[in-house]
């Protein structure tokens, strides 16, 4: 099969990522490049290293040839692709949005956090959450797919099995996580200046961050269909995201905990882990006593998990878990998925194009 592809906003990260991985695709013939809000002579800059390459065409959104794409990427800032999203696939273009605008299913969570109003409350309902490990099935068929904020990406595949499974106290998750600086976007703050971050670790979105609805929409969908399975359970989902600044470019680490619930404190939870990602290709469970990395993910479609059971008292079984996890943000926590996504929706191998090299340090 042969695929033309459409990416809008190819001059942030993760549009940029996108062309790096779709450049290798074998299944890609042509590749149609928007640039995002950036002025022309930065395009033309940041496209340069495509110019002349047979894949890449650099043309304007309004450029007729978008709508004939078979797909179209936005990697646009919020607000865009609820836009430009109906008419493209009216016309048959299938969607995969990279921003925020399809990923909260309830219109007004997604204003109260994003501070706009969404236009488009039908294909909200029609949106695929673009988490492959959860929702393939779904994702198959689907015309519309809203990809997963990278923080939420590492923090739900990391509880998934266990939330799944109804082994866990639900009242109690805590999800720690740290990010490279590249997770906050291409727009220059003065908070992610270098002079800001270099020597730094901080901790930030003190007053809630946009990603805690997402998390919480997904892991409280999950710990539902538990309960369906079982009608004597009867679990309410409550979980504390604290989100930190560290200074590197790229990589997230998520420090998950939680208490197991008595009745698991028999289970091998690293067995568990290994049955739920047995047969995911970008879903890595570590042998005991290694220890998840940024570095070791850094430029791969790869989630790597580890997991530890503290015990101050060697004697005792204790209740708490610990999950750790780690991603690298602009590929499995954006761009990679992204075309794991279209491998899934246009029913290729899921792996292609992804089996890509890390990044040295």
């Amino acid at each position: 099969m042969v695929i033309n592809v459409g990416v809008v906003g190819a001059s942030g990260y993760t549009g940029l990522e996108l062309l790096r991985i779709l450049r290798h695709h074998p299944n890609v013939d042509k590749i149609l490049i928007a640039g995002g809000r950036s002025n022309k002579s930065q395009n033309s800059q940041i496209f340069k290293p495509f110019e002349n390459k047979k894949k890449f065409h650099i043309i304007e959104y309004e450029n007729k040839e978008f709508k004939k794409c078979d797909v179209v990427f936005f990697a646009t800032p919020h607000g865009v692709a609820m836009e430009k999203a109906y008419q493209l696939i009216k016309l048959g273009t299938k969607v995969i949005d990279l921003s925020a605008d399809f990923r909260l299913k309830d219109s007004e969570d997604f204003s109260k956090w994003y501070g706009l109003t969404h236009s488009e409350e039908g294909l909200l309902k029609e949106a695929v959450y673009g988490l492959p490990e959860i929702y393939r099935e779904k994702i198959k068929t689907s015309r519309i797919v809203a990809m997963p904020g990278c923080y939420p990406t590492a923090v739900i595949l990391g509880f998934f099995p266990l939330l799944k499974a109804n082994l866990v106290d639900t009242n109690s998750l805590i999800a720690d996580c740290k990010s490279g600086v590249s997770g906050a976007g291409k727009t220059p703050k003065t908070e992610t200046m270098f002079s800001e971050i270099s020597e730094n670790f901080k901790a930030y979105g003190l007053t809630g961050h946009r990603h805690w609805p997402e998390i919480y929409q997904e892991l409280n969908a999950i710990m539902l269909g538990a309960n369906r399975q079982d009608s004597c359970i009867s679990n309410t989902l409550e979980i504390l995201f604290s989100p930190h600044l560290v200074p590197m470019i790229r990589g997230i680490e998520a420090t998950l905990y939680c208490k197991l619930k008595e009745f698991a404190l028999g289970v091998d939870i690293k067995q568990l882990y290994e049955q739920t990602y047995a047969t995911e290709p970008f879903v890595e469970v570590l042998p005991d006593g290694i220890n998840p990395e940024t570095a070791s993910v850094r430029g791969l479609n790869t989630i790597k998990i580890a997991l530890s059971r503290p015990s101050y008292d060697k004697t005792l079984n204790s209740n708490k878990l610990v999950v750790y996890v780690v991603e690298d943000n602009l590929v499995k926590g954006a761009s990679g998925q992204a075309v794991q996504v279209m491998n899934i929706m246009f029913d290729l191998n899921e792996c292609e194009g992804l089996e890509l090299i890390g990044f040295a340090s």
